[in-house]
């Protein structure tokens, strides 16, 4: 009798449904892409919302040598930074909608001075190191890698057309 259970039982055993995975949560702020810049491979945590952008890199000691915050605005425009509350000395290079470098400046640690691009046609702000840009030999006219954007916003479920940048 219990063999006779045991083989009625089997074919119930393999029908249990299993609970569907959740969708990974979005990634934050907190979390590092890995984008290019020329032929440069760097390591940057996204600034998109207001918060984000407005506290970037503040109380921050240290990045890595190729480690830094790209900003990504929706729409271009001219671009303004500061260093409030920012101990690291850095530089800032201002791209164009179609990822191409246009500005590189240097931004000084605790200056509250604005630093303003002259372009009104910019849509992202690179902060690496200081000198870095320099010492990777970029400069106006390389681009950043705008699928490696798109990707990386939508890791942080962000609708990639209000970018700019299509579904």
């Amino acid at each position: 009798m219990f063999l006779v259970l045991l083989v009625l039982a089997l074919p119930l055993a393999g029908c249990a449904r299993a609970e569907p995975e959740p969708p990974p949560a979005p990634k934050t702020v907190a979390d590092w892409f890995t984008i290019k810049v020329g032929d440069q491979s760097v390591r940057v945590q996204f600034a998109v919302t207001p918060g984000e952008m407005q506290h970037g890199l503040m109380e921050r000691r240290e990045l890595g040598p190729d480690d830094g915050m790209l900003f990504v605005y929706l729409r271009p425009q001219r671009l303004s930074f500061w260093m409030r509350n920012t101990p690291l000395p850095l530089d800032i290079g201002f791209f164009k909608a179609n990822g191409e470098l246009a500005e590189i400046y240097p931004l000084l640690p605790f200056d509250e001075h604005p630093v303003q691009s002259r372009s009104l046609e910019l849509q992202f702000a690179l902060e690496m190191n200081q000198g870095w840009f320099k010492a990777h030999g970029l400069r106006p006219g390389d681009k950043l890698d705008l699928a490696a954007v798109k990707a990386a916003l939508k890791a942080r479920d962000f609708p990639t057309r209000q970018f700019g940048l299509g579904d």
